[in-house]
């Protein structure tokens, strides 16, 4: 039997690494040469000791980073952030703080702000350059838009409740009783500020009297004690009930025909099992949003989210409870795995797959965010199983009977396996 170079040269690279180092062999779940992870330095253990300058309550934060599962290959974008960490802006009223593409790389598409607003605080009437969807965590919030056709509306939210205003429609916001509230916006542009928005006072305080006057058609001295600054974020009075507000601003226009508003958090849940559920809101059934789609995904203890993708558009998350491991893969190969906490912010380019599993005690419960009309995802499981079970098994030397055995459908969420 004839040998080629070909040959020569494998066997010899072969023979070369065996002699050169100590590396173990490749194994499942540690498939790299060089091989990954603790599980090599058993007959070193000083290999993985850090003795430099450290900060140990930063870094027991992320177990998943410096101790990384033997998987774990290359490098990613660094696709963790946190309002926990991010400055606030105090008012009276309420206060605020941001995460936009200027404080994370790899946050494109969405930038992100969380908000308080004490009871009668008030974000001042204004508008912005990009969409605002809004999340609230916590309380109840009023809140005012008016449309293109001058058809106002105005809701009261609550816990759970989005809002979506298409980017230059004005509105405010009002923290209601007995504690105001707190919530998340997020914007359809990575490069969008809150410290940037368009406010009625700035706008009021920077034009002339005379054509201030013209405008409103009253003297020029009705203005003589307005601002001379903007007001942001201001404590103002309890409003009253939500009927009268909605009689004082309504015109012969009407309402407007799709609602500014709606419940997520006690809305239909798309996907449901042992491991957890999904609620989606889109523009299918929250047609105002029209370039925002989301999803609320509540995971028991030990539940995954399954291993998926989105198509359409990068994923913006934010952790509301909980706590969570999030593993990224993209080609190279590289794989990168880190940990999330309530106030936390995780953030996945489109394509990328990704799996998100609950390491805590309590239910998960998380926002994905997206710059799309309508919510997508691809299901690993769901692919697998579409695809012809001999190809299937091949692809994994797996016999065809285990294939079998694989769940048939894209459940969004798993249960933890049956001890």
């Amino acid at each position: 039997m004839s040998v080629s170079r070909r040959q020569m040269l494998a066997a010899g690279a072969i023979t070369g690494a065996a002699l050169a180092g100590p590396a173990a062999a490749q194994t499942i779940g540690n498939p790299d040469q060089p091989p990954q992870g603790l599980i090599n330095t058993t007959k070193t253990p000083r290999s993985p000791v850090d003795p430099g300058p450290q900060n140990p309550a930063l870094y027991n934060q992320f177990p998943s980073a410096y101790t990384p599962p033997p998987t774990d290959i290359g490098d990613l974008p660094l696709f963790w952030a946190s309002f926990n960490d991010a400055p606030r802006r105090i008012q009276a009223g309420g206060w605020a703080r941001q995460v936009t593409q200027s404080d994370f790389q790899a946050s494109e598409e969405i930038s992100g702000v969380n908000m308080r607003l004490a009871a009668g605080g008030v974000r001042e009437l204004h508008w912005h350059q990009a969409a605002e969807w809004g999340y609230v965590s916590y309380g109840e919030c009023r809140v005012t838009v008016i449309d293109l056709e001058g058809r106002a509306s105005v809701s009261d939210t609550k816990a759970g409740d989005l809002w979506y205003f298409p980017a230059g429609f004005p509105h405010s916001l009002q923290g209601l009783g007995p504690d105001g509230c707190e919530f998340i916006l997020c914007f359809d542009s990575g490069k969008q500020s809150e410290y940037n928005t368009l406010l009625v006072t700035d706008w009021m305080a920077h034009t002339p009297l005379d054509i201030l006057a013209q405008n409103f058609g009253v003297a020029p001295d009705t203005f003589k004690n307005m601002y001379t600054h903007d007001l942001w974020i201001y404590q103002g009075e309890l409003p009253g009930p939500l009927a009268a507000d909605q009689a004082a601003v309504r015109s012969a226009q009407g309402l407007p025909p799709n609602p500014f508003t709606f419940s997520l958090g006690s809305g239909p849940i798309a996907k449901q099992n042992p491991g957890g559920t999904v609620q989606i809101a889109d523009s299918q059934n929250f047609k105002a949003a029209k370039t925002i789609a989301a999803a609320l995904v509540t995971l028991k203890p030990g539940g995954l989210r399954e291993m998926h993708w989105h198509p359409n558009a990068d994923e913006w998350q934010y952790y509301v409870k909980g706590t969570a491991q999030m593993g990224v893969f993209n080609t190279g190969p590289k794989s990168v795995t880190n940990d999330f906490k309530a106030g936390d912010i995780g953030y996945i380019p489109r394509n990328l797959g990704h799996y998100i599993k609950n390491t805590g005690p309590v239910d998960l419960v998380f926002l994905e965010v997206f710059r799309a009309d309508k919510y997508e995802d691809i299901s690993l499981v769901d692919w697998l199983a579409h695809t012809p079970p001999a190809m299937v098994a091949a692809h994994f030397n797996i016999p065809v009977q285990q294939i079998a055995k694989f769940p048939n459908t894209d459940s969004a969420v798993r249960p933890p396996l049956a001890s």
